[in-house]
């Protein structure tokens, strides 16, 4: 373990706001909605039988087992630490890939606002930028590194409220420009399974507060109190801001990536006041990009250096400030390997939305592989320590938890197949084969220090 003390530093409100933080996607809307009328179905129905049983889930094990390290000290309790780095790694490499497409969001937002004419090139520079500004926060002490996820949920709340509040006003002026009936409302399997994986991915994140468990106050008190809380906003934010930009904005011309703007402009003017409202509105949104991909990348961060410590990843990964007791190595790493493959995807794409699509579908398939393992730790250590003290538990009969746990880890393995085989378009073969090469590389990783680990041991017998 670490010689580094952490400070007590996450409370209750900001374990609510980093979960807000993280969890809570502007992006995730206009995806969702780009399934159309029936994206209101999927959002309540996978509300309740997976966003509630997860967020339960993350809950009790982040009481139960305050570890640092979070998922890693979870998955490595149940199943030792070679699992647990495999799960580590793809936690971690899956916010070095995901936040280039993140980037992409950030830079087409602030092209559709500033700089029209701004080149995908260019796009991706400003992307670099980005990802080493989040390398930079990942080195100050979480006490002053939280805000940038405590601001950014604040304002994505009242983003998320302006988009609510002005579909209401538009709604009473125009009526709603899709079929928002019953009828339309009814899932459509032929249209809705390329991008349901977008929903399972905007609902993913409660555990990530857990990877700073030695710097929360009262983690067993304070950690289910914040899950639940956040997520009650949470489901409640994406489902209306689901209908809002359905009321606006016809399916067809839902952008992936400009459709924010595109739908704020709508509600609040493109000119006077309005037009400075929907800019200022537009700023926020750019800054919650940012404060999101900072979100992840302090959890993801620690869960890297924890392993690392433990043996498990490089040791570069386990190079903390010695004064600050911050990730420095893993959040380095996470800046090169962010940098390498914005660049190498932006060479491919021809537009922001497909750079922003393949790079999202990419990341999708990584990011999902470590829940599914922390689904198996759930229900192995829920049988192996049945009288673990748990302030917060999963009640009714012995078997539910293990069904809710069954569920959810079954819904996770569709999706990461929906991410590799979309319907009616095939396997996404640069989807596939990306994920096979990170999880290749990551296999070899944790072999190799493996060895490592177990040479001294052999020394030490001979």
């Amino acid at each position: 373990m670490t010689g580094v003390e952490h400070q007590k530093v996450i409370g209750k409100k900001d374990i609510i706001l980093f979960c807000i933080s993280a969890i809570l996607l502007i992006d995730t809307v206009a995806a969702g909605a780009a399934i159309g009328a029936s994206s209101i179905f999927w959002w309540v129905f996978l509300g309740i039988v997976f966003f509630i049983p997860f967020s339960l889930i993350s809950a009790e094990l982040g009481c139960a087992y305050p570890d640092q390290g979070g998922i890693y000290a979870w998955v490595q309790r149940a199943y030792g630490p070679r699992w647990a780095s495999r799960v580590t790694w793809s936690y971690w490499v899956n916010v070095a890939v995901w936040f280039p497409s993140l980037s992409v969001l950030f830079a087409g937002i602030f092209k559709q606002l500033f700089w029209p004419d701004m080149s995908l090139a260019a796009q991706i520079t400003l992307g670099v930028a980005l990802s080493w500004l989040t390398v930079l926060v990942n080195i100050v002490t979480l006490e002053i590194g939280k805000w940038i996820p405590n601001v950014g949920a604040i304002i994505k709340m009242i983003v998320f409220t302006a988009i609510i509040v002005g579909a209401g006003q538009f709604y009473a002026e125009n009526g709603a420009v899709n079929d928002l009936s019953f009828e339309a409302i009814k899932p459509s399997f032929s249209d809705g399974l390329q991008y349901l994986p977008v929903i399972i991915y905007g609902m993913l994140g409660f555990e990530l507060i857990c990877a700073g468990a030695d710097e929360i106050k009262n983690p067993k008190k304070n950690v289910p109190v914040g899950v639940l809380v956040s997520g009650l906003i949470i489901i409640i934010f994406y489902i209306l801001a689901t209908i809002a930009v359905l009321t606006a904005i016809p399916v067809q011309d839902i952008n992936l990536v400009e459709g924010l703007v595109d739908t704020l402009t709508l509600f609040f003017g493109d000119s006077g006041a309005g037009g400075l409202f929907v800019t200022v509105l537009a700023v926020g949104a750019l800054y919650t990009f940012f404060s999101n991909g900072a979100t992840w990348a302090l959890g993801a961060n620690r869960a890297a250096a924890e392993a690392a410590i433990e043996g498990e990843l490089p040791a570069f990964f386990a190079i903390e400030s010695k004064s600050r007791g911050t990730p420095v190595g893993a959040a380095v790493a996470l800046g090169v390997t962010s940098t390498v493959i914005l660049i190498l995807y932006g060479t491919l794409a021809g537009s922001n939305e497909e750079l922003f699509w393949s790079l999202f579908a990419f990341s999708g398939v990584i990011f999902l592989i470590p829940y599914v393992g922390m689904m198996f730790a759930y229900v192995k250590l829920r049988r192996a320590e049945p009288d673990r003290e748990r302030p917060f538990k999963i009640g009714g009969p012995s078997f539910l938890p293990m069904l809710l746990a069954g569920i959810c880890g079954i819904i996770l393995l569709l999706t990461i197949a929906l991410f590799v085989y979309v319907p009616g378009d095939g396997i996404q073969w640069e989807v596939f084969w990306g994920a096979l090469t990170l999880l290749v590389i990551g296999e070899v990783i944790v072999h190799v220090n493996a060895r490592k680990s177990a040479e001294p041991a052999k020394k030490s017998v001979s």
